[in-house]
């Protein structure tokens, strides 16, 4: 007879380390996730939250669409904008990104 007959191999004893270690590079892939991406994502939400929080009447700011203004009335959910000399606009708070210096506004028209 040429071709040999295969055998099927005998199963492997019932090891509980080799559970969990069967596991573990996906244990080490979540905790980089973790540490990597989530944890910085929630952090800089937490400072925009305060930032967004902190906000006064007269603090100039940038909104997500680029436009410099001074605040002028302050809402919970919406922010006017002085954006030229008696011309408001309405933003919602959620829309500012950047706070500015006093006397950005000035720098900027001269």
């Amino acid at each position: 007879m040429l071709i040999s007959p295969a055998y099927a191999q005998a199963a492997p004893g019932g090891d509980a380390t080799g559970g969990i270690l069967g596991f573990l590079p996906i244990i080490i892939m979540f905790a980089l996730l973790y540490f990597l991406m989530i944890r910085p994502q929630m952090k800089r939400a937490k400072e925009s939250k305060a930032m967004i929080e902190a906000l006064q009447k007269g603090d100039e700011v940038v909104t997500a669409g680029g436009v410099v203004g001074r605040i002028t009335k302050l809402g919970d959910q919406y922010v006017t904008l002085e954006i030229a000399p008696s011309t408001e606009i309405v933003v919602q708070r959620s829309a500012v990104q950047l706070p500015l210096p006093k006397g950005t506004i000035k720098s900027i028209l001269q």
